[in-house]
């Protein structure tokens, strides 16, 4: 009895008296065996009678019950109480009564229901399914748990799914089918989590959804070679989602073949002024100068006659020099002799524009791309020397050309004050987001980085046209 952690009362079983108890009943009543000598069960209860415990006791006296339960609430010496669940035995002339103390089990079933009232609480309010899934070693599944919202996502109730767990998997769309169970496995080999995307069709309701499955897993039944792995998630429709990004990447590739259209036009524009400006405007003004000299030579000898007619053919000059510069700003006529003549004349005329050298070189002499690739190379070009004389502060430029089998790379550095995210993220820094689309439009590739010495590179890839 000593050596038990119930606590053993004996009583008489005629008076109720206690004749003996165990160390466990005194340490926890802190009574003494003395104390406890005179005592009954009713003395160290609280809400007991004699009545109510003749009753308690009597199928020990009337049957052959083996013991009675019994739930009271014991009085220490102290005045405090606690609950103890007793099996109460009749031996001869004795009570025995054994007993341990419920003060913890009910502690727990509090927390536990508290914490079980406020999952209940959370997962009635999330938009989706909460559910527990577990793959056996031998590949037998099953949903041991599944909320509420099963039928809202997936169309059966949770006793259908948990009595048919294979019905999940007839939902998935079979293109869908091997991303899922890629998935699966992979987070199942590696204990990582597992998120996939898939859809679903319900028959019932004819509709297609878009869900999101995202799940924690842990390894159960260790005692296989192969343990089985349980997984607790959610579940949730992205129907909705899926759709706006859908829109979203829409409208952004709508927007760029506008930016495309409206470029190629714009260059097209560009090239029909060029042309007239250097064919007609240029002619016209040759012309002038050519009648005018004829007319220098046949004018009298007049002094004020002759310095109108010299002011006249020298305006005509500047005026055929203001087509020509036009006319190349508009559409560069080097552009007919190739991309790497272009750059080359570029980067010289930056070099003389704004002082700062500048240094060309390609692996190439010559490199074929289609009219629309060169001209928007060439824009992206000019643009990026273009930022760098007005906010760089270089002293010093690099630009590399470079021909692969599949691509054409131009690098432009510089050694200037460089520029950060901010700098790119202003509201109207159209610059570099025209350089950014028009990379785009092509296929390519334009990166805008920092050069650990001080500045930025510029690099543009863009792929070789495959017609």
């Amino acid at each position: 009895m000593n050596g038990s952690l119930s606590e053993i009362y004996v009583m008489d079983c005629d008076t109720l008296y206690l004749v003996h108890a165990n160390d466990a009943a005194y340490l926890n009543l802190q009574y003494c065996a003395a104390e406890l000598a005179g005592m009954t069960m009713l003395n160290v209860t609280r809400g007991l009678s004699e009545k109510k415990l003749t009753e308690a006791l009597q199928p020990l006296r009337t049957s052959n019950a083996e013991y009675v339960p019994l739930e009271l609430t014991l009085v220490r010496r102290d005045g405090t109480t606690y609950p103890i669940s007793f099996r109460v035995f009749l031996s001869h002339s004795m009570i025995i009564a054994i007993g341990n103390d419920q003060t913890a089990s009910i502690a727990s079933a509090q927390a536990l229901g508290l914490s079980e009232s406020r999952f209940r609480a959370i997962v009635s309010n999330m938009p989706g399914l909460v559910y527990q899934f577990v793959r056996q070693h031998n590949g037998e599944i099953s949903f041991p748990y599944l909320s509420d919202g099963c039928h809202a996502l997936l169309g059966v109730t949770p006793s259908q799914l948990r009595s048919d767990p294979t019905l999940f998997a007839d939902l998935i769309l079979p293109e869908d089918m091997p991303s899922y169970i890629d998935s699966m496995m992979a987070s199942a080999r590696t204990l990582s989590a597992w998120n996939w995307e898939g859809r679903i069709w319900i028959e019932k309701w004819k509709d297609t959804k878009w869900i999101n499955l995202r799940a924690t897993p842990r390894t159960i039944d260790q005692s296989h070679e192969r343990p089985g792995v349980a997984w607790d998630g959610v579940m949730t429709n992205i129907t909705q989602s899926r759709l706006e990004k859908h829109e979203i990447r829409s409208s952004r590739e709508q927007l760029a073949e506008l930016s495309a259209h409206i470029e190629l036009v714009k260059e097209q524009e560009r090239t029909r002024i060029a042309r007239e400006i250097h064919d007609d405007l240029g002619g016209n003004l040759t012309a002038i100068k050519m009648a005018m000299a004829l007319l220098i030579r046949r004018l009298p000898e007049t002094p004020e006659l002759l310095e109108k007619a010299h002011y006249v053919e020298a305006l005509a000059d500047r005026s055929i020099e203001s087509a020509h510069r036009i006319a190349a700003d508009l559409r560069p006529s080097v552009l007919d002799f190739g991309i790497v003549a272009a750059l080359e004349w570029h980067a010289k005329e930056f070099e003389k524009q704004a002082g700062i050298p500048c240094s060309f070189s390609s692996n190439c002499e010559e490199i074929q791309l289609d009219p629309d690739q060169a001209t928007a190379l060439f824009r992206i070009f000019q643009e990026a020397l273009t930022n760098i004389a007005k906010h760089a502060h270089a002293s010093r430029v690099t630009v590399k050309l470079a021909l692969s089998k599949r691509c054409v790379d131009l690098e432009v550095a510089d050694n200037g004050r460089g520029i950060n995210t901010a700098d790119r993220m202003k509201p109207k820094s159209f610059g570099i987001r025209g350089m950014v689309e028009r990379a785009n439009a092509l296929g390519g590739k334009l990166h805008i980085s920092p050069i650990a010495a001080g500045g930025s590179l510029v690099r543009i890839k863009i792929p070789l046209s495959t017609t």
